[in-house]
């Protein structure tokens, strides 16, 4: 009897704080997640989706890395070279820019249908956190964002807006612009900048409309109902979607984002952004379950004995 009772409370004890810690490790990655990101789906490759009338660049100077293009509005529509574009430019019929013009309107109908659902995502993202307008000289970590104006703005004056990604290369930042107009406006020298992991692959901008000044430097991929413009000079890298409207150039340069380092297959759909796979929470969940088990058995036993 007195040797039953030196061994199992040790174990029960042992196996019971193992299972409270697991499960408290787990608790603490989740409370702590940020948001996932937004699934473009076959938008995802397009450094420019436009509506109608038409895609248009002033002097035919932009560089683009990544694929174009325009639906509705036919292929007419579309003011770029073939020199100016890494990448395809689709066309919903047979005009648009020779030789490099593909036309093919249901991959173009697909894409379109893929930003409407990614737009009423970020729509649709909870918890929100309301920041000021203006966003130049400020530091913002995951999550999502609104502005009491319903609009957001970067000042060059004001300092560059930082976004912080905490040494995770997953973490995402979503901007919601609700307002019925020009809802991000970038002024001119204005810059956005990542540190610390960010990637601009895992920025998203919800507006109506958008508006991007001169010698810019801006990051992420703004998700318009209407139209974008970007004026004389500016970068980004990130993408320009606008689900009715027109995207207008001036000499500038866009290239599609590529995450690096958050390529894990089985990474748990839908659930927030703990930093664990899936496989990781199928094994510690039964760790913890095991041991629970193991820990009961071992008190039942002790108790049958002591009965006897």
């Amino acid at each position: 009897m007195h040797k039953t009772r030196i061994i199992s409370v040790p174990v029960i004890a042992f196996f019971a704080v193992f299972a409270i810690f697991t499960a408290l490790i787990i608790g603490s990655n989740s409370a702590h997640a940020g948001p996932v990101t937004i699934n473009l789906r076959s938008a995802s490759p397009f450094a420019i989706l436009s509506g109608t009338p038409n895609i248009t660049d002033a002097g035919n100077a932009s560089v683009i890395t990544g694929n174009v293009g325009l639906s509705p509005a036919t292929g007419a529509g579309i003011g770029l070279t073939c020199s100016q574009v890494t990448g395809t430019i689709y066309s919903v019929d047979a005009t648009g820019p020779l030789p490099c013009r593909v036309t093919n309107s249901p991959l173009l109908l697909t894409a379109k249908n893929n930003l409407t659902t990614a737009y009423n995502d970020a729509a649709g993202r909870t918890p929100v956190t309301t920041i000021p307008t203006e966003l130049g000289g400020t530091t913002l970590v995951a999550g999502v964002y609104d502005s009491s104006s319903t609009t957001f703005g970067i000042t060059a004056g004001a300092g560059a807006l930082v976004l912080d990604g905490q040494n995770d290369p997953s973490s995402v930042f979503i901007f919601q612009a609700p307002f019925n107009g020009t809802g991000l406006n970038v002024n001119s020298g204005s810059t956005v900048t990542l540190t610390n992991g960010a990637q601009a692959c895992n920025v998203f901008w919800r507006v109506d409309t958008a508006a991007i000044s001169t010698s810019a430097t801006f990051v992420g991929t703004i998700l318009a109902l209407n139209s974008i413009t970007v004026q004389n000079g500016s970068t980004i890298n990130g993408r320009l979607l606008a689900r009715n409207g027109n995207v207008t150039l001036i000499n500038d340069t866009i290239t599609v984002p590529i995450c690096a380092g958050n390529d894990t297959e089985d990474v748990v759909p839908g659930l927030p952004n703990t930093g664990l796979t899936g496989g990781q929470y199928m094994f510690w969940g039964m760790v913890s379950l095991l041991m629970l088990a193991l820990g009961s058995l071992i008190a039942f036993v002790t108790y049958k004995k002591r009965a006897q």
